[in-house]
């Protein structure tokens, strides 16, 4: 059965955010792709397939944003089945550690990466409500928001912004207990070739996409299991 998807942080052609566009149109699926600013690489992506692919230009940092494109979405469709919150950031200071890093940073990298999925939630919630198979919302986490796994000494932006969205995704499975229909989870989904220069990342774009769609299905409805998983299902330390 088709569904429709929306997905943040879909702009650039060698992340994941556009390959799982890619994977979704694939499979038949209807995608709001949302952006912050202009891709070249989307655009030209839904002049093929015009009447399932539609572009939300959207800030995940501004409530406004994000508020402005639910009420755009909602002209279009009833119903969302699948949220994909994808969009983070880094500092430039990112591989710093501490006498070097610019503390600064930090707040307005849990503003995106953490805050600004729980404002997609909140603003797309009432179509996901209305998705007639189940929704389901999956924050894309990573090992470096991990507490009880971290070794490292630098990612204080980074891993911070992660570490929070893991913990408002547990509050927001909490919360959506009263929801039987609405699932959450956040996962770490590997390390992925998503800037071209990357050829340690043993995970291609394109082909992880499709692996992480056929995990996303098994999760739907998985309301007992783990909140905290890996591309391969199993649950990672919070």
């Amino acid at each position: 059965m088709a569904q429709t998807v929306l997905i943040t942080g879909t702009g650039r052609p060698y992340a994941l955010g556009f390959n799982l566009v890619r994977r979704y149109l694939e499979a038949g699926d209807t995608v709001f792709a949302s952006i912050r600013k202009p891709s070249e690489a989307l655009e030209k992506l839904a002049q093929s397939c015009p009447e399932r692919l539609h572009i939300l230009h959207m800030d995940i940092a501004s409530t406004e944003s994000v508020n402005a494109a639910a009420r755009e979405a909602v002209g279009i469709t009833d119903h969302i089945d699948l949220i994909i919150n994808n969009a983070t950031t880094a500092s430039a200071d990112t591989m710093k550690e501490l006498p070097d890093f610019d503390l600064d940073e930090i707040a307005p990298a849990v503003n995106v990466g953490a805050v600004g999925p729980v404002r997609v939630v909140k603003a797309f919630l009432p179509l996901l409500k209305n998705s007639e198979i189940g929704g389901l919302i999956v924050n894309i986490s990573s090992e470096a928001g991990s507490i009880g796994a971290c070794e490292r000494t630098f990612y204080l932006d980074y891993g911070t912004e992660k570490a929070a969205l893991n913990m408002l995704t547990k509050t927001l499975h909490n919360y959506l207990k009263q929801e039987p229909d609405v699932n959450i989870i956040c996962v770490h989904p590997g390390w992925i070739r998503t800037n071209p220069g990357n050829t340690e990342a043993p995970l291609d774009p394109y082909e992880h996409a499709e692996t992480l769609r056929a995990l996303f299905e098994t999760k739907r409805h998985d309301k007992t299991g783990p909140i905290f998983i890996t591309y391969t299902g199993e649950t990672y330390p919070w």
